[in-house]
């Protein structure tokens, strides 16, 4: 008798230690993640605030195409939730830490109001990721940061306020609780097991080969094995690399590759969903981050979280990874 399939798994993310459910038994096909309305906006030129003259007098360093238009930029955030400051003034307040907003908070602005990164070909995102390395580099010198995030929001869904595309960097001078969460289980992993966790996992989804979606000779694109959302994508270098901010120009012409093949099938694949997708790589606050790979996570916004996410936070993805990059690598 054949031996009647669960309708559900649970899948633990070996470096976080959280588990994750796979409701094989709700699954949806593939094609029908392509099938939701994303909420957009029709708001012209004329009235977009990235597609004023005036943002070139805030440039503080852009990237131009060869007959010397410029493609993309970086300027002061208007409203930002982090400042310059002199010192961070760290207090208590009764049992209560508290400290200034110190910071720097950019944002990466690509020229084409109405084209989005799925759109653009392997040499457009290598000057936006060329962008992103320059503007780490020089945030990193800044005095108290200790780390620079790097994100990317598409459709109001996913928390673009302006539909121009765009991303973000924000300088702070602190580690955020989901980077520090996977530099602790990554750095568990290695005294336990005296490797990196993310090599060990990169190797055997290689080897096995059901959730790689596209693979050069210096990146792969999967989809995890214990997913944060239904087509979650990760672009991890296969060489181990602690920082992004390292990467050669001639990983950044493979990493660029990379992205553009990621983004370009999910785009094309569900039918340009909202998603973020947000860099993590080894902080700069003096520790020895070693045993840490940087990578890429890229969450389409295929599912909303419901009682059962938000009161025990685990996470529900209603296709299985080796589904969704099946279905994602036959996207041309």
């Amino acid at each position: 008798m054949a031996k009647k399939k669960f309708p559900s798994e649970l899948r633990l993310d070996l470096v976080s230690s959280d588990w994750v459910v796979i409701a094989t038994g709700r699954a949806r096909r593939p094609e029908m993640f392509a099938e939701h309305e994303r909420i957009k906006e029709d708001i012209l030129p004329k009235d977009c605030p990235f597609c004023q003259k005036k943002i070139l007098k805030k440039a503080i360093a852009i990237k131009k195409r060869p007959d010397g238009s410029w493609f993309v930029l970086s300027m002061p955030n208007a409203f930002p939730a982090f400042s310059k400051g002199d010192g961070l003034r760290e207090r208590k307040e009764g049992p209560n830490m508290i400290m200034d907003g110190v910071g720097y908070q950019e944002i990466i602005i690509t020229a084409d109001h109405e084209k989005q990164i799925g759109q653009f070909s392997k040499e457009e995102i290598k000057m936006v990721v060329d962008l992103y390395q320059e503007r780490y580099l020089d945030l990193i010198k800044k005095k108290f940061i200790k780390y620079v995030s790097i994100f990317h929001n598409h459709g109001r869904e996913a928390g673009a306020s302006v539909t121009h595309p765009h991303s973000q960097l924000i300088a702070i001078p602190v580690i955020d609780p989901d980077l520090r969460d996977s530099l602790d289980g990554a750095e568990a992993f290695y005294r336990s097991q005296g490797k990196c966790v993310y090599c060990r996992m990169i190797d055997w989804d290689i080897k096995d080969g059901r959730r790689i979606i596209y693979e050069n000779e210096k990146f792969v694109v999967l989809c995890p094995f214990a997913p944060q959302v239904s087509f979650e994508v990760r672009i991890y270098p296969k060489e181990h690399q602690s920082n992004f901010e390292k990467i050669t120009e001639e990983e950044k012409e493979f990493f660029a590759d990379a992205l553009q093949k990621a983004i370009s099938k999910i785009y094309r694949g569900l039918k340009d969903p909202a998603y973020n997708f947000y860099f993590h790589t080894a902080p700069h606050d003096g520790g020895n981050y070693e045993h840490y790979h940087w990578h890429l996570n890229i969450l389409p916004k295929t599912d909303i979280w419901a009682g059962f996410e938000l009161a025990v936070g685990i996470e529900i993805s209603t296709i299985e990874p080796e589904k969704a990059a099946a279905f994602l690598r036959k996207i041309k």
